[in-house]
């Protein structure tokens, strides 16, 4: 053992990168699923609906934006 380097523990090993899921993902298709059930909302005439699923949206929207700007 001449000076080897110590493995970085805290780094996943890549064969399990393959699984772990990326929350920018995750919420882009949450944020479209709310949008489409307020489009759904609307055209059946449900505006208080429709506007609380749009705060709904735009809530995961801000969400989708700051992970977007850490990144």
């Amino acid at each position: 053992m001449l000076n080897s380097p110590q493995p970085d523990l805290r780094e996943e090993p890549h064969m399990f990168s393959l699984f772990k899921t990326n929350p920018q993902k995750k919420l882009q298709k949450a944020y479209e699923e709310k949008l489409t059930e307020a489009m759904q909302a609307q055209r059946n005439g449900d505006i208080r609906g429709y506007s609380a699923l749009q705060e709904e949206a735009e809530a995961i929207y801000a969400k989708l934006e700051a992970l977007g700007k850490a990144s």
